[in-house]
C-alpha cells in the first residue's frame, strides 16, 4: 500500500479548517477546495467579482500542484462551486483562459460546475482538483 504525502505550501492560503491543502497517494493527488484568498495578504480579494475571485482561485490550485511536484497538465478533474448560475459564463471565460495558458498539450481536462451555499459570504467560487502523479 502506498504512502500517503500532505502536500504545503506557502504560495497558497493555509487551510482554515482541519485539512490538507494536498495530499498525495497512489498516483493520485487531491488539492482540497480553494478560494479567492490571496496568500500573502492572507485575505479575501475581487469581492462582488467572479472573473477576480476565479483566477485568483485557480492559481492557489495552481501553487498547490507545483508544490507537491505536478501541473494542470496533470489535471484529470476540476470541481468548480459557484453561488449562483449567473456567474457561470464570467467563470467559464476565466477558467478557459487559464486552460489555455497552463495545458500547452490542449488535453483538457474533465470538469463538474455545481451551484452551492460556500463557507464565507464574500466566496463566489471555490475550485479543487484531482491530478495523476508520476
Amino acid at each position: 500500500m502506498s504512502e500517503k504525502t500532505i502536500v504545503r505550501t506557502e504560495n497558497a492560503p493555509a487551510p482554515a479548517h482541519t485539512f490538507s491543502q494536498g495530499v498525495k497517494k497512489g498516483g493520485l493527488f487531491q488539492v482540497s477546495g480553494q478560494g479567492p484568498m490571496d496568500p500573502v495578504a492572507n485575505e479575501y480579494i475581487g469581492e462582488g467579482d467572479v472573473r477576480v475571485q476565479t483566477r485568483r482561485t485557480l492559481e492557489n490550485v495552481k501553487a498547490i500542484l507545483e508544490a507537491g511536484g505536478s501541473s494542470v497538465e496533470d489535471v484529470i478533474m476540476f470541481r468548480v462551486y459557484l453561488t449562483t448560475r449567473d456567474d457561470f459564463p464570467a467563470m467559464n471565460d476565466v477558467y478557459g483562459e487559464f486552460i489555455k495558458e497552463n495545458v500547452p498539450s490542449g488535453q483538457l481536462p474533465s470538469r463538474t460546475t455545481v451551484f452551492v451555499d460556500l463557507p464565507h459570504e464574500v466566496m463566489l467560487v471555490e475550485i479543487d482538483a484531482l491530478a495523476v502523479t508520476a
